[in-house]
């Protein structure tokens, strides 16, 4: 089991290595169109606002995150608009000011949590240790957002093996999120890290009839579903390896359409 304290080192890092695209900024780099349909650099980062208020709320006033909630999600409408915090008014600057408090408030709180707890969440409720890696997921994904937006590359680093887990992990709640049923077919998943090493998951034996094989950060990038796989060195071999590897998602909510195959061809 990781341990929360490292967890939430590997978050505050990728908020640092995030920190590197949006310092230099200026008013009009805010406003910046991002691959997210209709959503701005500013708007994405309004999001990660969003995410960390409420993660806050739900480790220090349970009762009121859920009832919050239970107003909010319902309504999809209202939800999508929540999610990019209006209130925050369209000053980009002002945003990141907004996230960088809350974001160091969030690692404050999570740090003193006992890992044993659960918090409520949108899903099941969730430990201290699935939130935070979550965390380092979603802000992950919506960097790379915001780098492809500025037509940035950004290093991959061992930070990735979080969102890798949850990639797997998560491969059931991809045929359900997308109306299909389960395929329990075990799959054998071989991915190359930063560093060159491997890193596996599932049965070995499983290899010869389906696997998914590739580097570390493409599968990430299919998973967050920020790249189409058609993009990626990504192999997926065998039915149930290809069937999920073509529908596959790490976070919880609605997908929606994705990257589409060829919007960032291999260089």
């Amino acid at each position: 089991m990781p341990d929360l304290n490292d967890l939430c080192d590997d978050l505050a890092a990728e908020h640092a290595a995030l920190d590197v695209l949006l310092e230099p900024l200026d008013a009009a780099g805010w406003l910046t169109p991002t691959p997210a349909e209709g959503w701005t650099i500013r708007d994405q980062v309004a999001h990660l606002f969003f995410a960390e208020t409420r993660a806050v709320l739900t480790a220090v006033d349970p009762a009121t995150f859920v009832a919050q909630r239970d107003v909010e999600y319902p309504d999809k409408q209202r939800f999508a608009e929540v999610m990019t915090s209006p209130e925050l008014g369209p000053d980009g600057a002002a945003v990141y000011a907004a996230w960088k408090a809350e974001r160091t408030r969030l690692l404050e709180v999570y740090r003193a949590l006992d890992p044993k707890v659960r918090v409520e969440w949108y899903g099941p409720p969730m430990s201290p240790l699935s939130k935070i890696t979550a965390r380092i997921m979603e802000t992950w994904a919506h960097g790379q957002d915001i780098a492809d937006a500025l037509g940035r590359t950004r290093p991959p680093t061992a930070r990735l093996r979080h969102l890798a887990h949850l990639g797997v992990g998560a491969r059931r709640f991809s045929y359900t999120i997308n109306g299909l049923p389960v395929d329990d077919t075990p799959v054998f998943v071989e991915l190359v890290a930063p560093d060159g090493s491997l890193w596996t998951w599932g049965d070995p034996d499983a290899a010869a009839h389906d696997a998914v094989r590739g580097t570390a950060l493409d599968f990430c990038l299919v998973t967050t579903r920020r790249r189409h796989v058609a993009d990626t060195g990504l192999v997926a071999t065998g039915p149930a390896a290809q069937a999920w590897i073509a529908i596959a998602q790490a976070f919880a909510g609605p997908g929606g359409t994705g990257r589409r195959a060829g919007q960032f061809p291999r260089p």
